[in-house]
């Protein structure tokens, strides 16, 4: 065995990356995606690919899996049907939430609906202190009605939310282990989702995992049945929002894991290859077919983000800072109600696609507008497997252009101006409003789209280099190859900085790390291949939120020691300077969440990518390209690989 392959599943297309980890031989495969079921773009697509390299089935070592199916269920709101279990006089906590506006700027914007509506969330009289103290215990008989009238309303699964559960899971455990006995649905306590304090993430959160455990149970079971006979000993993993790789029957518990599967994957193939050009610090621009992805790489590291919005719905789990914009090649341009062209969110996908696609497409694309220009290649995408049309897209911008006054070519560079105005706006968020100049970074476009677009973004910016990776269209799937097995775990507990938080500090610590020990051991992970790294939510006192503060990460071992007290001071006054400029060492410093990553170092082999002949390349081909609007120039086209 010796080839590991990652596959990433886009809104448009679904990308192959074959690697032989003895040799470095690398092998790139691509077919448009199947969004009605996206495994069935998987199977194909890996049938062919195998066939058409002359790879051995049995020869393939292992698989790494991208997936948007979590994502996509969010946005469109297609997940499974939801019981909430809550603690009596807490079952209106989804709809009060913060009591924030969802837009600064916007006063008819409003939050959207719970996912759970009222009348199936059900209240049980239990409660604990804050201390994790049980102030009131369910007795069986209350446990047994709330199941039964949670499974009454046909539920597919079951959320179970109890306030503190945090600090003591035991009434969720149990109506966990009732919910099984009574039940094969499936249900996602909040002590095992989320186990962190503030009590509205956390129902989201749960809420969330128990919302699309239904629809992503059913696609991973399908994938996993399917894979099974085709590559029968490659074990497939699937990657998760943190950066790393998870089983399948991990993923099958928390699906809310892989909300940001595929843009967390790209980071990591960028991190990869900008450290095999010896670039420290870059931005991405990950563009698609549907959306645009950025994110701010210092010093090799993307940092890690708590708190995000997921199609509208807050979730608190780690996952690799990125920003999204809908700026991809199906993005359609329209018209807003004020006359002003507009392009996306709204995307043609890969089905029918731009109009180019000769599916049945109408609208106007990003894809479209650079074919008319001259930018894409006639000749097709995927080695030409995929035809295009440059008449279809002149057909699809007339109207537009009719609209506007102008010609198609002005038309279409008018759109790739608005495009590219997104995704800059996207870059200043990651950037800019954190304080970092672009112009001290690399560029780095990847996704079927993101070199075309990345001069104008550059220049935009003021960015001086711009470093293209080898196969920048297939990079999210180099990125799942690249990647370990990671698994977090985390306690919450308030604790002052003090010679009184010594004793409780180092018993959580031995606590994550018998938990780190007994994961690395089910993941058969020994020796050199384990890793440990901590994680530190830290703030002043009086702070709404705290900073996460890394420690020196640990190899080779599955257990970490507590630091002492001016450790975690000086560490956390270097967080606080990078963040805001400044630190108090007079103020009051507490810990709230103590989180260790575990880490199962994956062998990966290395890419080889083959060298070019010496001396300057020879264009294969030279076509008009639009760049002004001036008109065309006679342009050289260039085969990468020379």
């Amino acid at each position: 065995m010796s080839w590991l392959i990652g596959i990433d599943v886009g809104g448009t297309f679904t990308d192959f990356y074959a690697l032989k980890a003895k040799t470095g031989e690398v092998r790139l495969f691509k077919r448009p995606s199947t969004p009605a079921n996206p495994a069935e773009a998987i199977i194909l697509g890996l049938t062919d690919m195998l066939e058409e390299f002359g790879i051995d089935p049995k020869d393939v070592d292992r698989v790494g899996h991208g997936t948007t199916v979590a994502t996509n269920a969010l946005i469109q709101r297609r997940g499974g049907k939801v019981a909430l279990i809550t603690t009596e006089g807490f079952r209106d906590l989804l709809e009060i939430g913060r009591q924030t506006r969802p837009h600064m700027y916007s006063l008819q914007e409003d939050h959207p609906d719970p996912l759970v509506p009222r009348e199936r969330r059900i209240e049980r009289a239990e409660r604990c202190g804050p201390g994790g103290k049980v102030l009131k215990a369910p007795d069986a008989k209350d446990i047994e009605a709330a199941v039964k009238a949670a499974l009454d309303t046909g539920a597919e699964s079951i959320a179970v939310c109890f306030l503190f559960a945090y600090l003591n899971g035991s009434h969720e455990a149990a109506v966990g282990e009732a919910v099984r006995q009574a039940s094969d649905i499936q249900v996602s306590l909040s002590s095992e989702v989320q186990p962190e304090f503030r009590e509205y993430e956390r129902f989201s959160t749960t809420v969330l995992n128990a919302y699309l455990q239904p629809v992503m149970g059913r696609y991973l079971t399908y994938l996993e049945n399917e894979m099974a006979k085709l590559v029968s000993d490659a074990p497939v993993g699937i990657y998760q929002s943190s950066g790393g790789v998870m089983s399948i029957d991990t993923a099958r518990r928390y699906p809310v894991r892989t909300a940001l599967s595929g843009p967390a994957a790209g980071a990591v193939g960028a991190i990869y290859s900008a450290a095999l050009s010896k670039r420290p610090d870059v931005i991405t621009l990950d563009m698609g077919g549907t959306s645009a992805d950025v994110a701010l790489i210092r010093n090799y590291d993307a940092g890690i983000s708590m708190d995000r919005d997921v199609a509208g719905f807050p979730v608190r789990q780690p996952m690799v800072d990125i920003n999204t914009v809908g700026a991809g090649g199906g993005s359609i341009a329209w018209f807003e109600r004020d006359g002003l062209l507009k392009v996306g969110p709204a995307s043609a996908g890969a089905d029918p696609g731009p109009a180019c696609y000769g599916r049945g497409g109408t609208e106007p694309t990003v894809t479209d507008a650079n074919l008319l220009l001259g930018r894409l290649s006639p000749g097709g995408l995927v080695g030409g497997r995929m035809s295009l049309d440059p008449e279809l897209s002149r057909k699809a911008l007339a109207p537009a252009a009719e609209r506007l006054g102008y010609s198609p070519e002005e038309t279409a560079l008018g759109i790739l101006g608005i495009v590219t105005a997104n995704m800059v706006r996207a870059i200043r968020t990651v950037s800019v409003e954190r304080g970092h100049d672009p112009r001290d970074y690399v560029l780095m476009p990847f996704g079927g789209a993101g070199a075309l677009h990345a001069g104008d973004v550059a220049r935009s910016l003021g960015i001086k280099e711009i470093l293209v990776p080898y196969a920048p269209g297939i990079l999210c799937a180099q990125g799942l190859i690249v990647s370990d097995l990671k698994e977090d775990f985390v306690h919450s507990e308030r604790l002052l900085l003090g010679e009184a938080a010594l004793k409780p500090l180092a018993g959580i610590f031995e606590t994550l790390s018998a938990r780190a020990a007994e994961w690395f051991k089910s993941e058969e992970m020994t020796g050199a291949a384990r890793r440990i790294e901590v994680l530190l939510d830290m703030r002043y006192v009086g702070q709404n939120f705290e900073l996460a503060v890394s420690l020196p990460a640990a190899d080779g071992t599955d257990a970490v020691p507590a630091p002492d007290l001016e450790t975690l001071r000086q560490a956390f006054f270097e967080a606080h300077d990078r963040q805001y400029g400044y630190h108090s060492e007079e103020d009051p410093v507490e810990l709230v969440n103590v989180r260790m990553i575990a880490v199962g170092r994956l062998g990966r082999g290395k890419m080889v990518p083959k060298a070019p002949d010496a001396g300057a390349p020879d264009p294969i081909d030279t076509r008009p390209v639009w760049f002004e609007k001036d008109g065309p120039a006679d342009t050289p086209v260039f085969d990468r690989a020379t």
